[in-house]
């Protein structure tokens, strides 16, 4: 690990300023950042300590069925949260599908929006990566790629981006509220985690000095509440990150679908929101045929990046799997292997 200075601001403004330092890194819960500096990917020169920074910890429910959620939440305690756990469920489960109860205690809002990706090329400095060293190339094309994006990927990159609580974020329409130098602004979070493109390898950008400060789900984002589920498939039970996840919320009207929001995780560099998908699920019976067709859209242009190609019937699969449990409803209580394809003795086809 390099060496580094470290600052620890008493407010926002004086966190931004820091932040212009060439070199600085914000530190929150650590989970993702110190794991990077310990292995030579992130080297900053300054190291600038938000963790007691005020007014960044609140959970805030707003009229119409909002919320405001502060920067420095950890994860557990959103999670946990009865008012917000019971009013964004898929979101609630999505959190709890995540990492393990230590880090989940650890983790912040902040830092989930920022987490970078687990790509192995990424994760070694001896290796060509455009994320880590623009313009160097990406070492991951042609090589070990089982986990790689199926969708939206280019030369540039072939990464996907690992957050599981991002997924439901994505599907509600959530915003990011970022304080910087020349003020506050908000942008959405499918906006915020950009793809790939033949100029550059996307990800999570924000310009210098810049700091997350809360993420704001809009109005209705609690209509889902009723039915709204996420599902996660990865090669082990705890612990690991997503081949493929999917979150489903459904607003029914009798049997009929109202209202549909669906959204990808492992599958891009950003989480998968396609709005032809959830058109074709409105005024639809909640059945088969239904979940079938809308998944088949969210997949339409998916190619494989290398030895990858199962994943794209994978992403299928469990975006019909996590339609047909948000159609049957929301539990009342948090399944006890949260968002797993196992729980309530489901069986092993995804």
């Amino acid at each position: 690990m390099n060496l580094f200075d470290y600052l620890r601001p008493g407010s926002v403004d004086e966190a931004v300023q820091a932040g212009l330092q060439p070199g600085a890194a914000f530190l929150a819960g650590g989970t993702n950042l110190l794991d990077l500096m310990k292995i030579g990917v992130a080297q900053p020169g300054t190291v600038v300590d938000i963790t007691h920074l005020p007014g960044l910890d609140g959970i805030e429910a707003l009229p119409g069925g909002g919320w405001k959620i502060g920067a420095l939440v950890r994860n557990a305690d959103l999670a946990r949260d009865p008012a917000f756990a019971a009013a964004c469920p898929a979101v609630a489960e999505a959190l709890l599908s995540g990492a393990s109860a230590q880090l989940r205690n650890a983790a912040t809002v902040g830092g989930n929006l920022m987490q970078r990706t687990r790509c192995s090329y990424f994760q070694d400095p001896l290796s060509a990566c455009n994320r880590r060293a623009p313009g160097s190339g990406c070492a991951a094309l042609g090589g070990v790629t089982d986990n790689h994006a199926v969708l939206g990927w280019t030369e540039q990159c072939i990464a996907t981006h690992p957050s599981d609580f991002c997924v439901p974020l994505v599907a509600l329409g959530a915003t990011v509220e970022i304080a910087g130098a020349d003020g506050r602004r908000e942008v959405a979070l499918e906006d915020f985690l950009t793809l790939p493109d033949a100029d550059g390898p996307g990800g999570a950008h924000l310009a210098a000095g810049e700091l997350i400060t809360a993420l704001i789900l809009p109005a209705g984002s609690t209509s889902f509440a009723c039915n709204a589920r996420y599902v996660k498939l990865r090669e082990r039970t705890s612990y690991a990150f997503a081949l493929v996840s999917a979150a489903a919320m459904l607003r029914m009207d009798g049997d009929t679908i109202a209202e549909a929001r669906i959204a990808l995780g492992g599958v891009a560099a950003r989480p998968w929101r396609l709005a032809e998908a959830e058109a074709a699920l409105v005024g639809q019976h909640a059945d088969a045929t239904a979940f079938a067709k809308a998944a088949d859209l969210l997949v339409a242009g998916a190619r494989a990046s290398g030895d990858n190609a199962h994943k794209i019937e994978l992403a299928r699969r469990i975006a019909v799997r996590a339609l047909t449990n948000a159609a049957t409803g929301t539990p009342e209580r948090m399944p006890a292997l949260p968002a797993s394809v196992f729980e309530n003795g489901a069986d092993a086809h995804a």
